[in-house]
Formats: C-alpha cells, sequence, structure tokens
C-alpha cells in the first residue's frame, strides 16, 4: 500500500485529469433518474457494456417505477436475463419501483440515506446516483478505484469507505465532483489490475507504484 499523496502531487494529478477529459461521464446509459437508479443496481457484478444491451430497449418500454411495475417481474426478467444474478435483481427492482410510489410519489429521492432504503441500492450505487443525476460531489468507490487509490497513492485506505473519505478529504475541491469518474476510468482503461500501461500513463510522474511497468 503507497503512502497518501501530498497536495502538491494531488493538484497536479488531477489537473492533468481535468485536461484529458474536462467533463467525464458514466458509461451506463440511462434517460432519467429513475433509469440510472435501476441501471447501477443491475451493473453490480455485471459490466457497463452487458447491462447497457439488456437495458437499450427495457428502458424504451419502462422508464417510470409504474411502467417498470406493469412490467412485472418476469416481464422484466426477459430483458435483463443476460446479466449476472438477473432473478435477484429484478426482484429487487420490483420492490424498489413499489416503494417509489408508495413512499415518494414515484420520484427518485435526493438524499443518500433515502436512496439506500431502496432494495438493491447500496452506498455506491446512491453515491453514483447523487453525483451523475443530483450533481453532489458524492464518491462511488468500486473496485478500480479502491485497487488504484492504494497503488498509485491517491487515495489510500483498507476498505471502500476509507477510500471514499480518503478522497473527499484529499482530493482538491475544485476537482470532488469528477473525481470518482477520472479514477473509474484511469483504471479501467490505464491502471488496469494484472498490466497496468504505465507507458502512457498520465500521471506515472506522481505515482508512487514501484512496479511500474515500461
Amino acid at each position: 500500500m503507497a503512502k497518501q499523496l501530498s497536495y502538491p502531487a494531488m493538484q497536479r494529478i488531477f489537473a492533468r485529469f481535468q485536461e484529458l477529459e474536462p467533463e467525464p461521464k458514466g458509461e451506463l446509459n440511462h434517460v432519467n433518474a429513475f433509469t440510472l437508479v435501476v441501471a447501477v443496481a443491475l451493473s453490480a457484478q455485471a459490466t457497463d457494456v452487458g447491462v447497457n444491451k439488456a437495458t437499450a430497449r427495457l428502458f424504451e418500454i419502462a422508464d417510470t417505477p409504474e411502467k417498470m411495475l406493469a412490467l412485472g417481474e418476469e416481464g422484466l426478467i426477459e430483458h435483463i436475463k443476460t446479466i449476472g444474478l438477473f432473478r435477484n435483481k429484478a426482484k429487487n427492482v420490483i420492490k424498489l419501483c413499489q416503494m417509489l410510489i408508495d413512499e415518494y410519489g414515484g420520484q427518485v429521492p435526493s438524499s443518500r440515506a433515502a436512496l439506500q432504503r431502496l432494495p438493491g441500492v447500496g452506498r455506491k450505487t446512491a453515491n453514483v446516483v447523487l453525483n451523475m443525476w443530483f450533481h453532489y460531489p458524492a464518491q462511488a468507490v468500486d473496485t478500480h478505484i479502491l485497487r488504484i487509490g492504494n497503488r498509485t497513492g491517491i487515495a489510500v485506505g483498507r476498505d471502500e469507505l476509507a477510500i471514499e473519505r480518503a478522497i473527499e478529504d484529499h482530493v482538491p475541491a475544485e476537482y470532488q465532483q469528477h473525481a470518482h469518474h477520472w479514477l473509474i476510468l484511469h483504471g479501467r482503461y490505464i491502471c488496469v489490475a494484472r498490466k497496468p500501461k504505465c507507458g502512457i500513463c498520465p500521471i506515472r510522474d506522481d505515482c508512487q507504484f514501484e512496479d511500474k511497468t515500461a
């Protein structure tokens, strides 16, 4: 585990990320807050590409809790059966829809606590929705961020919550809104798990990873 990088190093790293990708976007397709919640919930133990393929037609016909409930659990399964754990996810999505209708007037709530009450929605999913839809500087920590945070020294911690707090504590305030997107994309395409592409890494000079590749 690397040591936490200094503030000047963090400033350089995130300025570089911003220079390369001023407005990073999440890769899950959605058309509103509801479909974003569903897409993120479906993405657990699945790839964004796989989820997008499954939801392309689904979100055309069921883009509200009411429409999703009308589709029903079996109807939903027909759309998402290519995604891992699809039966359990379908149950949660239907329960989620009912709760949104019964308790929130069919609208997606804008608080982490309320979001986490929804079936199938954990802290990471809640943070994605808060960040991407409501534009809060919430940090959704996934396996990529957990790995590269410790590898590089950008955010050091032993679990997702510790990494989330490290990002909040150490990433300069002006970069907080997009921080987790930059980190996810960096971990997905450059700082990969087995053979990180250090030769093309834009933050190589500040990274503390000792076993840099050529």
